[in-house]
C-alpha cells in the first residue's frame, strides 16, 4: 500500500463506527510515520457533534486536514465535468489522492475509480475499500 492515506467521507463514518479495518490502516500509517490526509469537504460531510462523535474526533487528532482552496476547488470542478459526476467531495478526494500518489480509503470504490480514471496520475492511486 502507498505511504499516504486519504480518507473520504465513508472512511470517516466507518472510523466513527469503530471499523476495525479503518483503525488498523490508520494506526499502521501513523506507525510508519505518515499522517493520513482528510480533505475538509469530506469532514464537512460527516462531522456533526464532536462530543457524540468521539471516535471520529480521536481519529482526526492523528490526521492532517487539508483545506479546500480555490485551486483545488477548480481542479475538482473540472474533474466533475470530465467524469460527468456531481459529487464534489469525491472529486476533491480523488484530486488530493492523485497529487499524493496515495491510497484512498473509501466505502465507494466505484465512484472513486471512475473519477481517478479521468486524472493523469489517477492510475497511481490505490483504492482501499472499507
Amino acid at each position: 500500500m502507498s505511504g499516504v492515506l486519504v480518507y473520504d467521507a465513508g472512511a470517516l463514518v466507518a472510523a466513527d463506527r469503530q471499523s476495525r479495518r479503518v483503525l488498523t490502516l490508520h494506526y499502521a500509517s501513523l506507525q510508519a510515520g505518515s499522517l493520513p490526509v482528510v480533505p475538509t469537504p469530506a469532514l464537512v460531510q460527516v462531522f456533526r457533534d464532536g462530543a457524540r462523535q468521539v471516535n471520529l474526533a480521536r481519529l482526526l487528532k492523528g490526521c492532517r486536514e487539508l483545506p479546500l482552496d480555490g485551486e483545488l476547488a477548480r481542479r475538482a470542478g473540472r474533474l466533475c465535468g470530465a467524469a460527468s459526476m456531481a459529487d464534489v467531495t469525491d472529486a476533491v478526494v480523488a484530486v488530493v489522492a492523485a497529487d499524493h500518489a496515495a491510497a484512498v480509503v473509501t466505502s465507494d470504490p466505484g465512484d472513486l475509480a471512475h473519477l481517478l480514471g479521468h486524472l493523469q496520475r489517477g492510475g497511481q492511486v490505490e483504492i482501499v475499500t472499507v
